[in-house]
């Protein structure tokens, strides 16, 4: 298994944010992490990569005990992400906000990048060559040139990916990427997803927009901190309790 998190707790004064959530992940699927706003998706993804720490509980990554670490440490181990307010270098172009983002891996070296060394140089080509072919697969490649404070909203989400993607991550951890979408930019989104785990990545989405039930292998419902079911799509689509979570419990489908 290669992200698992045991008995999860989050809490926050005397309020819990997340309670005893238990999930797995394999290598290799697209798991769905749904369930309405403020049900606690982005406390569980703020708990995996050591933004928040854990009141209780256990995050185990391939095999590694991860709950104590640090979010450095994490991105370090393999585990990128987004974020639903897109860290974005606004006066950069779209192409310089991927190639920034190489020097995140921990092999890169910001050092070499200030002081111009040759192996800096050296390297400056391949990496340039990289993120265009990250932008190729977000549907971002005539956009390179462009500052990203100029780009449409969907494009800003999908550039946020790709600086993500820039990081090599072997799991990736989408939050709400599809949120403020219109329906081409969800559908392009969608396949640019289903590219990355034709491409070797594992994918955990946070979204709250049940379109994204169709892109996954799994999927795991949270709702008040608690996990309330998991299964197939369309055994998730049809639970009452999720129906319920959503729509409140006088609703009839």
């Amino acid at each position: 298994m290669l992200l698992e998190t045991k008995d999860l707790t989050k809490n926050f004064g005397g309020l819990a944010a997340v309670s005893d959530f238990s999930m797995q992940v394999a290598e290799g699927e697209i798991v769905g992490l749904i369930g309405p706003n403020g049900a606690g998706k982005s406390t569980v993804f703020n708990l995996i990569t050591g933004v928040l720490p854990a009141t209780s509980g256990r995050i185990v990554y391939d095999g590694r005990d991860i709950t104590k670490k640090l979010p450095d440490q994490v991105a370090k181990l393999g585990i990128g992400r987004t974020f639903q307010l897109n860290p974005l270098f606004p006066d950069f172009t779209v192409l310089e906000n991927v190639t920034s983002s190489f020097f995140l891996h921990p092999h890169s070296s910001l050092v070499s990048v200030f002081f111009n060394t040759r192996s800096y140089r050296a390297n400056e080509a391949f990496i340039e060559e990289k993120a265009r072919e990250i932008l190729a697969r977000v549907g971002l490649a005539e956009e390179a040139d462009e500052l990203a404070k100029n780009l449409a909203h969907g494009h800003q989400k999908m550039l946020g990916v790709a600086r993500a993607l820039a990081t090599k991550p072997r799991l990736l951890l989408l939050d709400e990427p599809l949120a403020g979408m219109n329906p081409g930019e969800i559908q392009a989104s969608l396949d640019a997803i289903r590219g990355m785990r034709d491409n070797g990545i594992t994918v955990l989405i946070v979204e709250h927009n049940m379109q994204i039930l169709s892109l996954c292998d799994r999927v795991v419902v949270i709702s008040f901190g608690k996990k309330i079911t998991e299964g197939l799509p369309e055994e998730v689509r049809a639970n009452q309790e999720v129906i319920s979570a959503y729509f409140g419990s006088d609703y009839v489908c």
